[in-house]
């Protein structure tokens, strides 16, 4: 029950749940509410503790986001992203904490605050949407943390501006104004979704015709391109049962002409030329929904991809400039301003996502090279080229550095395969000491590798063959021992997400509240079902085997049993199809608490209202 029909914390209490957990097992004690939730905060602590022995010794690239409740809480969410020694790619919520305003350098605090609260001092990039205050945040932790340990060229490149929250803007430039043919598919959706009687007259259409599409069409919000997107791809596929409508419905065509209670003639209906320019639209806009669903991925690499999807997109809307196609045209020159003011100047773009696309060995520097020389002068080509190529080696030299200053044996290899012997152990306390020894080190890598670095070694090897299911984190795990630097580099850049939402939530914004009908769960409670949730369903971590101990927990003289409370705890936060509407960007959130408050003490700290 708790999961099917999605139960609340007090329904575990109710005699219809009690009375189907005794049918399943007998001997299951149900722990009362406020036993699991004091449980769940136990929980959480025992898994933070962790994930915070792995993650402070990692360089994470993080993404952060902001939003309101209804109760005029502020809430940052705070999420790392890092690949490990075994080149797996993790992503954890590390925060979900209340903040006093949505100003910049109240956002940097807070980040600062949760940061030193996990023990991590060691930040690749932090990714954050296209806002003013997020550009003050950045700024706020670039000057309290710039000249810190564990720093990449002093945070000169810190900031990267969400590219699914970019191309939303541009595409919603394109959309402002749609034409005559989009307005009447629109109209007629409205239509048929506009009572049940007219809905079921449609389906009855859609059975005449025979059509065997799965699912029904639905009206778009205007504001929201794909939802637009969405709703022509199912129109589309109705054009026929649209078309039926006219005979099937007497008052149809009378919708559209203003003999409805509104009076107000209407553009409609659809005909087939209408149907005709939806899908010379629909191919349009299938590039930008594809698009940014990739740079959404959580689960996978996506700083690679960045470069190439850019340089698609431009392309596309160079094309569709010059169309035949009123619509279409109108829509690439109005998008392509935008596009301009973000991303045509490639020097405001962070160069990370271009190093990126170089260290896939796909590609290398000879890929973005033949791009820049296809889009610019021969000039500007070479000076975009060079500027890649003197920031890659910039962080492999810093990376050289630390690794020579901490200890580390990982210079360059030997065509032999044995590592450098040159020892760097204290020469960070020694400025004279570590010059000579990276004159050491450089004599060494002359020696071993005919005077290249792993860096020119790397770019002057043959590119991989292209094939789509490259896993670019194995073949960077297998050559990790011929480019022991240049992997440290690769994984850290690799690591970067270029969007700081889900996919599952791209698109939607209208769930950045916190349900009014939660008003009882506390920050704190929100915040340890959020992270524990994320924690428990993600890939395990290294030297993760070792489970919450049994006194972590609850005093074995409460009201049930430990051996129970860990059954369902464990039943309850891993199963449970979650429907608290924190944000969009956690749709994986549990319907614990309904409309009433939980009854616990202030005490406790589980509670807002009593």
């Amino acid at each position: 029950m708790v999961i099917t029909d999605e139960k609340t914390f007090r329904d575990v209490e109710k005699e219809g749940f009690r009375r189907y957990s005794r049918a399943l097992r007998p001997e299951f004690i149900i722990p009362s509410r406020v036993t699991i939730s004091r449980d769940c905060l136990a929980l959480f602590e025992a898994e933070k503790q962790k994930l915070k022995r792995v993650i402070k010794t990692q360089r994470v690239c993080l993404t952060t986001d902001t939003w309101s409740s209804n109760q005029n809480l502020n809430y940052m969410c705070l999420t790392a992203h890092w690949i490990d020694n075994e080149w797996i790619l993790h992503k954890r919520i590390l925060n979900l904490c209340t903040i006093a305003n949505h100003k910049g350098e109240t956002i940097g605090q807070a980040i600062e605050g949760c940061l030193k609260g996990w023990g991590i001092h060691k930040i690749f990039t932090i990714t954050v949407d296209n806002a003013s205050t997020n550009d003050s945040a950045i700024k706020y932790i670039v000057r309290r943390s710039k000249n810190t340990g564990g720093t990449v060229l002093k945070h000169e490149f810190l900031h990267l501006r969400c590219s699914a929250h970019i191309l939303n803007l541009i595409l919603q430039e394109g959309m402002k104004e749609l034409d005559d043919s989009v307005i009447k598919i629109r109209n007629a959706v409205r239509y048929v979704r506009s009572s049940p009687a007219r809905l079921l007259i449609f389906k009855r259409c859609i059975e005449m015709e025979e059509i065997k599409f799965k699912g029904l069409v639905g009206l778009d919000v205007e504001t929201r391109w794909n939802s637009t997107y969405v709703m022509l791809r199912a129109a589309e596929q109705f054009e026929k049962a649209f078309a039926r409508m006219t005979d099937e419905d007497s008052k149809y065509l009378g919708y559209f002409n203003g003999e409805g209670k509104k009076k107000n003639k209407l553009l409609g209906p659809p005909m087939d030329d209408d149907f005709d320019k939806a899908r010379c639209l629909l191919k349009f806009l299938e590039l930008f929904y594809m698009v940014t669903l990739k740079f959404s991925s959580t689960l996978s690499v996506t700083s690679n991809l960045f470069f190439h999807e850019l340089i698609a997109l431009q392309d596309e809307m160079v094309h569709l400039s010059s169309s035949d196609d009123a619509m279409l045209r109108d829509m690439s020159i109005r998008m392509m301003s935008k596009f301009m003011k973000y991303w045509v100047n490639v020097e405001n773009l962070n160069p990370f996502l271009y190093v990126a696309v170089v260290l896939d060995p796909r590609y290398k520097l000879r890929y973005v090279k033949y791009c820049f020389e296809d889009l610019y002068n021969e000039a500007h080509a070479k000076q975009l080229t060079n500027n890649v190529e003197k920031v890659l080696n910039r962080l492999y030299d810093q990376y050289l550095v630390d690794s020579e200053s901490s200890g580390k044996e990982k210079g360059v290899v030997s065509e032999g395969g044995s590592d450098s012997t040159t020892s760097f152990v204290g020469a960070e306390k020694d400025p004279a000491k570590l010059r000579q020894l990276r004159f050491a080190r450089a004599m060494e890598e002359k020696d071993s590798s005919g005077g290249k670095s792993e860096c020119a070694k790397y770019l002057a090897e043959p590119c991989e063959k292209l094939k789509d299911e490259f896993d670019i984190l194995l073949w960077w795990k297998v050559n990790s021992s011929i480019y022991p630097i240049l992997a440290q580099v690769a994984r850290d850049v690799l690591a970067v997400p270029v969007s700081t939402v889900a996919s599952e939530s791209t698109f939607s914004t209208s769930g950045r509240i916190v349900d009014p009908s939660r008003t009882s769960l506390a920050p704190r409670m929100v915040e340890a079902l959020v992270c524990t949730q994320n924690w428990l369903r993600s890939k395990p971590l290294i030297n993760d085997s070792e489970a919450v101990p049994l006194d972590a927990l609850s005093d074995p003289n409460e009201d049930q049993a430990n051996g129970n409370v860990l059954i369902f705890l464990s039943y309850f936060l891993t199963l449970t199809t979650f429907h608290f509407e924190v944000a969009n960007h956690f749709p994986f959130l549990p319907d614990f608490l309904d409309s009433s408050p939980f009854i616990l003490t202030e005490d406790d700290g589980l509670i807002i209202d009593a």
